[in-house]
């Protein structure tokens, strides 16, 4: 799942609209909703969120107006407000908050009138016999069934004035049903009345409805938080004084000011000054991190100490922070395969249920002859009925999961990458940059017998100094540092995964791996070959260079390991997955770095361009395969993978590409990111089991009238505050104990066995 971003607050998205939707009390609203938006002119698809009240409109290539929309949700009792980049969420926010509290006020009012009625309807003893008890009960009922349960009446109302129905019809039908009938008794009939059973099970359910509302502002408090976390104002140098201005106001270019404590406004880059930043809001880390000159910053990271001026480049939806919270926004009002077979049987759920309970009435009826314990057993199908729990079981879920990783520095794209987490065999790893710190170090030169080491320094320094590639940096800088100025190249050439090539001082000089050697016809010596494959056993690169015709030495890079690379391998292990690595690298040097960390299987010698189908051929070979990586030639791999993790550290080509985007640089993010996904989605099953399980159980139950109306109501409350509970148990997910790393059984098919026992896969070309 891609997250949409818009370039600039002045130029809007027209593929998708979000929305705020309001008068949502059940999961079969939100479903009905979705049905309706779904089918407009000019809308592709449409995701209508009960936990979040959201609904993520895609529209076609003649898309609908906003204001149409608007109008076909209120013609079913629904209204839509369209959510504006620079503040998403607000609206619903403030919705929910006022909510939260009307339910509040509602439990106080409702609850000493509903123990009063109840103390004189069951425990009062004689009393209860007396007349002007009833009539108590009928005072005391009347104020809970009209002012404490309005909400319920209301939009029962709206429903039927729209022929529709929804969770409140089954309520108000209920309640209204027990009130009446116990009304009509005490003034006509005098037989047996049930105010007790109204007063209580309103008091339960609204109750419930407060809970409900409170635990799902819980869950929503991580993107509230993300959102509050951004810079109100920012100091913009213009004409040469300092001025205040609000950050919406801030425009690419603009040069900012930021002083010691001071959020960062915008993301830009450092152009003078020099401090400490604090990106834990960023990453988690809290160690801050040193920014001088040419170092990027984030918006909303905060200066420790010196001051800095910093030229905005990003505004609006293209900050870091603006990109975090639309990718957490989209993976909260996606839905899985599992909840959109609940949003089906939430769309039939309430004619259902109220079908079920005409026919309960009927056969205690007709059948049994007994049609007060008919209406009894009507009422409490009616009310222990709960689609509820079924619109919630996903999103609020969601909602926690996906906030809790955004704390920690992992951004969940969407509810279909938690599927295919669950299902996940082979995690691989790109080895540079990802596995390793990706900075090369010359470590070793040795040059053949009839060249100095000065002059192989020198012009193959010369040749790399133009090569972008981290292993030419690294013999070009040592190059500077041991020779002094390098001589210019002319007619550079690079050959990916193989080596460059440049005229210097009027020779060919060629710089490269074996490969490259074979091609120009150049014959290795046996001595440098041997020397190289020592080093290549301890783990180093070798690089050959070549001028008039012959090899005249080998040089030798390193790039050193993570120091969690061996425990995050580890912790992989314990989980149950195999680890692979693949690298551009020779079957040598990638088999020790293998060998360090406990790699099962080493894909060595490959191009960047044939990452990609090395991990088809994985799964063409059964693995259901995670990519970690963290570079611009990692992006195929990372869309081809069933599950694409980008290093957050690395491209914006990469997380882009990627499903999980592990906002820190270590590699202990890997496994936490997996085992959060996992968690998260258990919790959804969890959900969803309990949700189907309490309808299936309790609404036979109530037909053949074992289950009290009273109770009835309470279980139904229960029944979508424990699914919220639940779900907020992912609050308390932690980062993984250390694990002792431990070697993993090597694969053995298709591998060729090496002296020093590790097994290393070269694919055929």
């Amino acid at each position: 799942m891609r997250t949409e971003i818009v370039s600039d607050t002045t130029t809007p998205d027209l593929t998708s609209i979000e929305f705020a939707v309001h008068g949502m009390t059940c999961g079969s609203c939100a479903t009905r909703v979705q049905r309706v938006l779904g089918k407009q002119a000019g809308v592709t698809s449409a995701e209508v969120n009960y936990a979040t009240g959201t609904a993520h409109v895609v529209l076609a290539e003649q898309p609908a107006e906003p204001a149409a929309l608007t109008a076909a949700a209120e013609k079913i009792g629904y209204g839509l407000t369209p959510v504006t980049p620079d503040a998403p969420g607000d609206t619903h926010d403030e919705e929910a908050v006022a909510a939260e509290r009307s339910w509040l006020r509602r439990v106080i009012v409702g609850w000493p009138l509903a123990l009063a009625v109840g103390y004189l309807a069951m425990f009062s003893g004689e009393l209860r016999t007396q007349p002007w008890a009833h009539w108590t009960e009928f005072a005391l009922t009347t104020p809970l069934q009209f002012y404490v349960g309005w909400p319920f009446l209301r939009e029962a109302a709206r429903r039927a004035r729209r022929l529709t129905a929804n969770m409140d019809t089954l309520i108000a039908m209920g309640t209204l049903a027990a009130y009446l009938f116990s009304t009509a008794q005490l003034l006509f009939f005098g037989g047996d009345m049930y105010f007790e059973s109204t007063a209580l099970i309103i008091a339960f359910l609204v109750l419930g409805r407060y809970f409900e509302a409170r635990a799902k502002q819980r869950a929503g408090n991580a993107i509230r938080a993300l959102l509050q976390l951004g810079a109100k104002e920012a100091r913009v140098l213009r004409d040469g004084a300092e001025i205040m201005i609000p950050v919406a106001q801030v425009r690419v270019g603009d040069l900012m000011r930021v002083r010691p404590s001071e959020k960062v406004p915008t993301d830009g880059d450092v152009v003078d000054g020099a401090s400490a930043v604090d990106e834990s809001m960023l990453t988690g880390e809290s160690m801050p991190v040193e920014k001088t000159v040419g170092s990027t910053v984030a918006g909303a990271t905060v200066n420790t100490s010196g001051v800095l001026t910093v030229a905005a480049t990003a505004v609006g939806a293209h900050t870091a922070l603006a990109q975090i919270v639309a990718m957490v926004s989209a993976a909260q009002t996606g839905k899985g395969q599992a909840q959109r077979l609940a949003d089906r049987i939430s769309a039939v759920f309430v004619p259902t249920v109220i079908a079920l309970a005409a026919a309960t009435f009927l056969g205690w009826w007709l059948i049994g002859g007994d049609p007060v314990a008919g209406l009894v057993a009507a009422v409490a199908v009616l009310i222990v009925a709960c689609p509820c729990a079924l619109g919630l079981a996903t999103p609020v879920a969601i909602m926690v999961g996906t906030g809790r990783g955004a704390k920690m520095g992992i951004l969940i794209k969407g509810v279909e990458v938690l599927e295919r987490t669950r299902e996940i065999t082979t995690v691989v790893f790109d080895k540079t940059g990802t596995l390793t710190r990706g900075e090369m170090s010359l470590t070793d030169v040795h040059p053949a017998d009839d060249t100095g080491e000065h002059q192989l320094l020198r012009l193959a320094g010369a040749v790399e100094a133009d090569s972008e590639h981290p292993i030419g940096q690294a013999i070009a800088t040592a190059a500077r540092n041991r020779t002094g100025r390098l001589p210019a190249a002319r007619d550079f050439a690079a050959v990916a995964g193989y080596g460059v090539r440049a005229e210097v001082d009027g020779t060919t000089v060629t710089v490269g791996r074996r490969t490259m050697l074979a091609e120009n016809g150049l014959e290795l010596p046996r001595e440098l070959d041997e020397q190289a494959e020592r080093w290549e056993s301890a783990g180093k690169t070798a690089v050959f260079a070549a001028w008039d015709g012959h090899v005249r030495g080998v040089l030798t890079v390193a790039d050193t390991l993570k120091d969690d690379a061996a425990e995050v391998v580890a912790q992989l292990h314990r989980i149950g997955l195999k680890v692979a690595m693949i690298t551009g690298d020779n079957a040598r040097t990638a088999a020790a770095v293998a060998a360090q960390v406990g790699i099962d299987r080493v894909l060595a010698e490959v191009l960047p361009a044939d990452k990609q189908s090395e991990v088809s051929a994985l799964q063409g070979a059964g693995e259901v395969v995670a990519m970690v990586g963290d570079g611009v030639n990692d992006a195929p791999a990372l869309v081809q993978a069933d599950l694409g993790i980008a290093i957050g550290t690395g491209t914006d080509v990469a997380i882009e590409s990627s499903d999980l985007t592990l906002m820190r640089g270590d590699l202990a993010g890997v496994p936490n990111a997996i085992r959060l996904a996992r968690r998260t989605y258990r919790t959804i099953l969890q959900n969803l089991g309990w949700a189907f399980g309490y309808n299936v159980l309790a609404i036979p139950l109530a037909a053949f009238g074992l289950l009290n109306p009273i109770i009835a109501g309470a279980a139904m409350g229960f029944s979508s505050v424990s699914v919220v509970v639940n779900s907020l148990r992912l609050l308390r997910f932690r980062n993984a104990r250390r694990a002792t790393p431990r070697m993993a059984a090597p694969y053995t098919e298709q591998d060729t066995p090496l002296n020093d026992g590790e097994h290393v896969r070269v694919p055929q070309r």
